[in-house]
């Protein structure tokens, strides 16, 4: 298995993840051109994507979908209260509609020899997910833009090889910080975003033998710093209840302006 961020952060997602056979794209929340510069790093072209998986409906994550959509007809594939919620933003005009095809959260599909897992997620949106994927025995996931966890989800993701999971702030940052007080509680909220240190604590609940990458995500531009994402999440782990420590995993920041590095599994 293959994955790569070409964008993730607050302004833009969108993570390749793929096989010999199989490139899929977990949403597209960049403009169809950084998309296609992203794919060129991986020597793919937008022709080559077979399945467009979308978490949820917010601009982030579906603010390029429409040109992508209108130029490449790749089938879509989002719960059905995210679809529903991605035809009312009117993102998707003269976009052919049968593209898109509805999902069950925490039920498992496959896309050609990848199989996928939806795992449903606590965010501020319509029927927002996560996605687990599995190819040769080898799991992988996009976990980001969610307020809080559960056993369920710390169940569903362990035995990962990788996994790109939101380090979306720094609480004292977002406190301190410019943003409105409502925007603050929406984002301190259950579904809202995870702190560094709460991902630190997902991550120390799920951390295995099998972990070689782990790439903190979806870091907000005015709430966190990348070298303070990485510094408390690797803490967070050294004191968390697991025999691992912060520095027994390689931890990447997954770049908001830039494709990240690729990484084989």
């Amino acid at each position: 298995m293959r994955m790569m961020s070409i964008a993730s952060g607050s302004s833009g997602n969108s993570i390749y993840v793929g096989s010999d056979t199989t490139h899929i794209l977990v949403d597209a929340g960049i403009s169809k051109k950084r998309i296609e510069e992203g794919l060129r790093t991986l020597d793919l072209c937008g022709d080559d994507i077979n399945a467009l998986l979308i978490t949820h409906e917010h601009s982030d994550h579906i603010g390029g979908l429409g040109v992508f959509l209108r130029k490449y007809n790749v089938p879509v594939y989002a719960t059905e209260g995210t679809i529903e919620a991605i035809k009312a933003s009117g993102d998707t005009k003269k976009v052919d509609m049968s593209l898109f095809h509805p999902i069950r959260n925490d039920e498992r599909f496959t896309i050609r020899d990848i199989e996928i897992n939806a795992m449903s997620i606590s965010h501020d949106a319509a029927d927002p997910v996560a996605y687990r994927f599995k190819n040769e025995g080898v799991k992988t996931a996009v976990v980001t833009d969610l307020g809080e966890y559960n056993e369920v989800i710390e169940q569903a993701l362990k035995g990962l090889s990788a996994v790109y999971i939101e380090a979306n702030h720094d609480i004292r940052m977002l406190e301190t910080g410019p943003y409105p007080y409502q925007l603050k509680k929406r984002i301190l909220g259950k579904r809202g975003h995870l702190s560094n240190e709460a991902c630190g604590r997902l991550l120390s609940d799920i951390l295995g033998e099998k972990m070689q990458h782990i790439f903190l995500s979806h870091l907000s531009a005015e709430n966190n710093l990348p070298e303070l994402a990485y510094e408390s999440v690797r803490l967070e782990i050294e004191m968390g209840d697991t025999d691992f420590h912060g520095n027994d995993f390689p931890i990447d920041i997954s770049h908001r302006d830039r494709p990240g590095m690729i990484i084989e599994l």
